[in-house]
């Protein structure tokens, strides 16, 4: 085994070992990328390897870091955050409880079903994971476990509606995904319509099906009332807001009008409008979700400079092509390949954040999918179909991380909230059907790629 192989295995492993220790990600990342570049130069002089590695490297960084910060696409990223924690503060889930638990009120399970249905209305207004299951868990999880409902499968619930905001549009991890690829924003945000959608439907089903099979685990309320004309108008005032906001920031998007930064800055004033709106804005607000954008964002790029510093020294030590050369080797098929591709996501997301993943494993992993002789169908006027299909399976593997003990955070986000009784076993319990769901969503998404490319296909058409 040559040098730059030994230092390319001895890197991972040395992020490894150090993320378990329970040094922070971002300083691991930067740490590891300066030490093996100080490594490979001394390894060069002391023991006549040649790794490639010099001074010079490290300085590249600077010049990495320098398009970072230049890169208008990533502007998106502190408005999306903003919008997403100017709504969640605005009160509009709280009105979408109250009116969608009277629509359903009358189905064996309705309180999960609208707790999953206020999900899917969350994930495309407002993507922050963190915010939108405690939301929902503040909200929800009380009413159903007074109820009476099965509280793994209630604890399932709460955490897999709040998840849906990392897939569907406007997803902070598609717009990272796009930088790091080369790809459009807008084909991924309408390549992640169908699926996410998708996800949220099956989960309804599976929440309708228990409801019949084991009604008395989702049991109905005692003061249930009938469906009338109130109750739908009182739904339509609470989703109305919401649903003109996404329309007007992914719709400027699909249609060309604003690219994803302008229509970020939209997303972020209309917040504030229905924060204005709903008469929950005030200065105390807006100064704690300036604070609470400014923590989510300087995290994100603190781990975006030590994974830049990372996967350059990675590339210089050839880490690319070894990958590349290792999937290449396996004795599988274009879509064998493929399959252990994110069969090893999938288990990585145990242990790694959806971020790590993306910046670090994703760009290896691309030129390898690249390189496949993939048939998906022929999409004219799609730039990387092939590419643009892999990446939402990614993301659909990605989806898992956040339920997938030890680290999924959803788990951590919901304990944090939950009453004294509820184990953190009750809460694996619950999730397990979810992931195996989503499971069953990804093996949909490789059989019928038009799930993803049809949308973004006919925009060219």
């Amino acid at each position: 085994m040559e040098a730059n192989e030994i230092l390319i295995l001895a890197m991972f492993g040395s992020f490894i070992v150090l993320l378990f220790i329970g040094i922070p990600v971002a300083w691991v990342l930067g740490g590891v990328g300066v030490a093996f570049a100080f490594i490979g130069y001394y390894s060069d002089i002391y023991l006549d390897t040649w790794t490639g590695l010099d001074f010079t490297t490290l300085g590249l960084v600077v010049n990495r870091l320098y398009k970072i910060m230049d890169n208008w696409i990533l502007v998106a990223l502190p408005m999306f955050i903003f919008m997403g924690n100017m709504l969640d503060k605005s009160g509009v889930a709280d009105r979408l409880m109250h009116a969608m638990q009277a629509l359903f009120g009358r189905v064996h399970g309705g309180l999960a079903i609208t707790v999953m249905a206020i999900g899917i209305i969350l994930a495309a207004s407002t993507g922050i994971i963190g915010a939108s299951v405690v939301l929902l868990a503040t909200m929800s999880l009380p009413a159903m476990m007074k109820q009476g409902y099965n509280l793994p499968l209630a604890l399932g619930t709460v955490a897999s509606a709040g998840t849906l905001g990392i897939l569907l549009p406007p997803s902070i991890m598609l717009v990272i995904m796009a930088d790091q690829l080369g790809l459009s924003v807008g084909d991924l945000f309408m390549g992640a319509m169908f699926p996410g959608l998708m996800l949220g439907a099956i989960y309804i089903v599976y929440l309708l099906i228990m409801g019949v099979v084991k009604s008395d685990s989702l049991p109905l309320p005692e003061d249930v009332k009938g469906v009338d004309w109130s109750v739908i108008k009182d739904v339509a005032k609470a989703i109305v807001p919401t649903f003109m906001l996404i329309i007007v920031v992914l719709g400027s998007i699909f249609a060309g009008i604003a690219t994803p930064t302008e229509a970020s800055g939209v997303g972020a004033f209309g917040a504030i409008l229905l924060a204005v709106y709903y008469k929950r804005f005030s200065l105390a607000v807006l100064k704690e979700v300036l604070l609470d954008s400014y923590k989510t964002t300087a995290y994100i790029f603190a781990i975006f400079i030590g994974a830049t510093c990372f996967a350059l020294v990675l590339r210089e030590l050839g880490g690319d092509e070894f990958i590349e050369s290792a999937f290449e080797a396996l004795p599988f098929g274009p879509y064998g390949i493929v399959a252990f591709i994110l069969l090893v996501i999938f288990l990585l997301g145990f242990f790694l954040d959806w971020i790590e993943i993306t910046l670090i494993v994703l760009p290896l992993l691309a030129p390898v999918v690249l390189g496949l002789d993939l048939s998906i169908g022929d999409y004219p006027g799609l730039d990387n179909p092939e590419l643009v299909w892999f990446v939402m399976l990614v993301a659909m593997a990605l989806q898992t991380s956040f339920l997938t003990p030890p680290v999924g955070f959803a788990l951590f986000y919901l304990k944090g909230v939950c009453p004294p009784e509820v184990k953190l076993m009750d809460i694996y319990k619950g999730v397990v059907p979810f992931i195996i769901l989503q499971l069953l969503a990804l093996v949909m998404l490789v059989f019928w790629p038009n799930l993803i490319l049809w949308l973004p296909s006919i925009a060219y058409g």
